[in-house]
């Protein structure tokens, strides 16, 4: 039945782009803390989403495959003042790119909007056919 299909698209849609805000929420969190409980500042983190064949159907759908650390270096400002600084007096900050953490807000609050469109108008299209065949 296709309208399942779309409503098991939709939630899996629905459950990657939660994962991506509450990261992303995380991250934007944890932007200035330089001391974790493994010693350092904190890491950025990424959501790794891939496509999944849905089970009996002929098309795909998406997943979350992982959330990984970021790569990027750490930023280092001189601060001797600070706590958490080096011999050097310089503090290492958390690799957060504020901006880019916006815009990952930003992009997927729009694509869990768009998914949940999708499972409404399934919803209404369910209901509209059970009146139908009344």
């Amino acid at each position: 039945m296709r309208l399942l299909t779309a409503l098991r698209l939709a939630a899996g849609g629905l459950l990657a782009q939660r994962t991506r805000l509450n990261v992303a929420a995380m991250n934007l969190a944890n932007a200035e803390v330089t001391r974790t409980a493994e010693g350092g500042p904190y890491r950025a983190k990424d959501v790794i989403l891939a496509a999944e064949p849905l089970e009996g159907e002929d098309v795909e759908g998406v997943k979350v495959v992982g959330i990984v650390d970021d790569p990027a270096p750490f930023k280092e400002v001189y601060d001797p003042s600070h706590p958490d600084a080096d011999a050097r007096g310089m503090v290492k900050y958390p690799n957060v790119d504020i901006l880019t953490e916006m815009v990952e807000l930003l992009s997927a609050g729009r694509a869990y909007e768009a998914n949940l469109t999708v499972a409404n108008l399934t919803r209404d299209l369910f209901l509209k056919t059970l009146d139908i065949l009344r």
